[in-house]
């Protein structure tokens, strides 16, 4: 088992070399749209996935992907040639989802961002329903003698108070 820092640092290399590899080795116009956004590597080093992003539509993708499959062996032969360990680690491409994410994310902060205009739009001419101070106290309703005092009869049960 090989330390995970080494795992990282390897990790880093193999991004570099694939990302060249595709600029020099591959002799396809589908891969000039691809690019290496990360690479990670097991603590064995014995596997390696490579994240890509493509600059373009779906079709574009599913052709990158078909590029990436079809030339794997001469990428991990130029990830062999330049790094200088014992065993060449298996390559796994898979699509990088993060700049979809984020642009997603982008477009909901928009939304939330317009709404909260709308509201504070509508908010400014608004006025407070009811009264400045909507919670009533005892004490104003007695001050006030709007009949609300206590009679010595519970309203709540129909049952009069014991005198013991």
């Amino acid at each position: 088992m090989a330390d995970p820092a080494r795992a990282a640092r390897l990790a880093q290399r193999i991004k570099v070399v694939v990302a060249e590899a595709l600029r020099k080795s591959v002799k396809d116009e589908r891969a000039e749209a691809i690019t290496i956004t990360d690479a990670r590597v097991t603590n064995d080093l014995q596997h390696a996935t490579v994240y890509y992003t493509v600059l373009g539509d779906s079709a574009a993708a599913e052709a990158a992907r078909e590029v990436l499959e079809t030339k794997k062996g001469v990428l991990r032969r130029e990830v062999g040639r330049n790094l200088t360990i014992r065993l060449t680690p298996t390559l796994e491409f898979v699509a990088d989802e993060i700049p979809v994410n984020a642009s997603h994310l982008e477009d909901l902060l928009r939304q939330a961002k317009a709404r909260d205009a709308e509201v504070a739009q509508l908010a400014q001419g608004a006025t407070p329903a009811g009264d400045a101070d909507p919670y009533r106290k005892a004490e104003d309703d007695v001050l006030a003698g709007d009949g609300d005092e206590y009679d010595g009869e519970d309203e709540s049960d129909g049952v009069e108070p014991r005198d013991d």
